[in-house]
């Protein structure tokens, strides 16, 4: 519900009206919540995962054989203050910063200690399994993506959309291409960035005490300072943003894992016996056992790469590049860095600092008795303060801060992309920010907990035509991708 103060009366009247929508959408939390149930645990999750694997072997391990390749390129292209993106593109690190901006949000933090509490140690090892075959997946997605861009109105664009469009024809085509469009703009247009907006203001009270409703206003200035400037200010950015970020989170996770150094072994022993365990057993025979551990751990890993969903390509398609495969090298590492890197040092300093207690968390889940401290930020801020002490709670919160605030900034420009599809051009571009910034100030305020259920339900919309489309055209990408490696071997100081 949302709660304003006094104070901010001069908020408009429409408020209290999206007041008493929430409060009907939270009657209906449990139905939404059993979509989503249904959509993740017995469909979705399977698809992913089989398609992460489907393009591994169609594509020989490419993630292994040319991730060296991928970093030289990667650190080659890396740059703070790279060309200006305009309606011809971007760089193709302003491009993976983008993608990497809307993918690291709170689910990076949050999302870990969730995954700890409901699978497990184990869940971390199928994390990455996830992340692995995802990796491949984001690749043929990025290719594809380039390969059936187009222009609207003198920009360019691409994505799921247009290779949807490719494979199935006609009607159906149009059909799909609209279902994945509306379904991108509600889940990360009104939906998705309600959450992190409220994730930015709900941390920062908690940490410093500041006003809820002043920082989703604050909140909606900044995103709006840069979203107001397309996807030139996006994609500059991104590129600054990112790597402090992820620095400044690294670095700070490096830092508890140096001081619990000696606890390291005994946690990484712990994530694969309780993952390759069918019935890992605790205190008093209770155990999350091997099902649970795959069923979170796939989950952590999708939702933080975004493998399969799509999403990611759009920013992919903005590329200027000279191949299609070429950019493809830049997806890689998307998931590399979000999941592999990111969650991974998260789940290693909640597991090593000792603020886990898996019995604790086992009977409360069980017995429904779970509360906040057990799970999500508050689990990752005690971690970080068994190093960093009283500042630790400020550390994780300022660290949400951007990444929700990045998340924020890619979001805002795939949903823009998927409203442009829908109406045929970028007119409607103006209103559609000012309803996503609207979206940032409510969602700072409210409970948005059957939003956040709703937008998984938008999710799973989005990932059905993809993956179908990504499997059809699977032959196109591998034809690509081959013709590209082939040029690369014979003119290598071209690599």
């Amino acid at each position: 519900m949302l709660h304003l103060h006094s104070g901010f009366a001069f908020v408009p009247d429409f408020v209290c009206v999206i007041e008493r929508r929430l409060s009907i959408m939270q009657q209906l939390a449990p139905l939404v919540k059993s979509i989503s149930d249904f959509f993740w645990n017995n469909i979705l999750l399977f698809l992913l995962f089989g398609t992460g694997i489907w393009f591994t072997v169609r594509m020989r391990f490419i993630q292994v054989r040319r991730f060296g390749h991928g970093l030289a390129r990667l650190f080659g292209g890396f740059s703070l203050n790279g060309k200006k993106a305009d309606h011809e593109g971007m760089s193709s690190f302003q491009a993976l910063t983008t993608a990497i901006a809307a993918q690291v949000g709170t689910g990076n933090i949050a999302g870990c200690a969730v995954a700890l509490a409901s699978g497990g140690a184990g869940a971390i090892f199928w994390m990455w399994v996830s992340a692995f075959f995802g990796m491949a997946t984001i690749y043929g997605e990025a290719v594809l993506a380039q390969t059936f861009r187009t222009t609207v109105d003198g920009q360019v664009t691409g994505g799921p959309i247009y290779y949807i469009r490719a494979v199935f024809k006609g009607k159906f085509g149009k059909f799909l291409a609209g279902f994945f469009s509306i379904a991108i703009v509600f889940a990360l247009g009104f939906t998705g960035n309600m959450v992190q907006a409220n994730s930015i203001a709900t941390s920062l009270e908690h940490a410093f005490g500041w006003d809820r409703l002043a920082v989703g206003c604050v909140t909606a200035v900044l995103t709006g300072l840069v979203i107001l400037g397309g996807i030139g200010r996006i994609g500059r950015v991104s590129e600054k943003l990112v790597p402090v970020m992820a620095l400044l989170f690294l670095g700070g996770g490096v830092l508890v894992l140096a001081r619990h150094a000696a606890a390291i072994p005994a946690a990484l022993t712990e994530i694969v016996t309780q993952a390759l365990t069918p019935k890992a057993a605790l205190g008093g025979g209770m155990g999350y056992g091997m099902a649970a551990a795959m069923r979170y751990g796939v989950a952590r890993g999708v939702f933080t790469n975004e493998a399969g969903l799509g999403s990611s390509a759009m920013a992919h398609a903005a590329a200027d590049v000279d191949e299609p495969a070429e950019e493809g090298m830049w997806g890689l590492f998307e998931d590399f860095i979000a999941t592999l890197l990111v969650c991974t040092v998260t789940a290693l300093v909640i597991l090593v600092s000792g603020v886990y207690a898996p019995q604790t968390a086992l009977r409360a889940i069980q017995a429904g008795t779970v509360d906040s401290s057990m799970v999500g930020a508050a689990l990752s801020e005690a971690a970080f303060a068994t190093v960093m002490g009283r500042w630790g709670g400020p550390f994780v919160a300022v660290c949400l801060l951007m990444f929700a605030f990045s998340s924020l900034l890619g979001w805002s420009y795939y949903g823009e992309r998927g409203l442009e599809y829908l109406t045929g051009t970028s007119r409607w571009t103006g209103v559609y920010r000012m309803a996503f910034l609207v979206c940032v100030v409510l969602g700072s305020v409210g409970d948005v907990g059957t939003v956040w259920q709703l937008a998984d339900v938008c999710n799973g919309m989005m990932a059905l035509p993809n993956l179908a489309a990504l499997f059809l055209l699977s032959p196109e990408a591998l034809r690509l991708i081959q013709a590209w490696t082939r040029r690369q071997k014979s003119a290598p100081d071209r690599a």
